[in-house]
């Protein structure tokens, strides 16, 4: 009985008619556990101090991660997702641009994001973030340090938020 159910659902995999289960890369499991809202406080490199709020929700079964994000008031979109293996992040910037990025380091308790190289951003031409790094070491415990570096009008800016589970 059970031979015949395993060949059952095997047929059914190969006829299309049962979606196959997908497989994520480690980089984006990591950055599941961060599914919720999270509020804190952004502190940039010039010394101000923001509010910023986060909800992470996944969709598309369970195969992309959206972040909406507002940092001192401005709303902002980023999405998590899979291509051939590896991690993929576009975030909607209120700089005006839409910075695609890729994992550059990843363990345990740290993904890693960098701009990919054929973005067609230039530090002296646009502004955009140019790297994010999550610091996942005590996301169990409901906060994570999430640093940016940002290139604003040929300028290198930077902040960061310390972040804390809501719900």
């Amino acid at each position: 009985m059970i031979r015949k159910i395993g060949f059952l659902v095997v047929m059914m995999i190969a006829a299309g008619l049962m979606p196959a289960l997908a497989e994520h890369h480690s980089a984006f499991d990591k950055m599941k556990q961060m599914e919720g809202t999270w509020e804190g406080k952004l502190t940039r490199v010039t010394g101000e101090v923001v509010d910023t709020r986060s909800e992470f929700r996944l969709i598309a079964d369970g195969n992309t991660m959206v972040e909406t994000l507002i940092e001192d008031g401005v709303e902002m979109l980023t999405t998590y997702t899979e291509n051939e293996g590896d991690l993929v992040v576009k975030h909607y910037c209120s700089l005006g641009t839409e910075p695609e990025f890729r994992v550059t380091s990843e363990a345990e308790s740290h993904v890693a994001l960098q701009l990919i190289p054929e973005s067609g951003y230039h530090a002296d031409h646009h502004s955009f973030v140019a790297a994010m790094t999550y610091n996942l070491g005590a996301v169990a415990d409901g906060s994570v340090v999430v640093e940016s570096i940002i290139m604003n009008q040929g300028a290198t800016e930077g902040g960061r938020a310390v972040i804390r589970r809501v719900q």
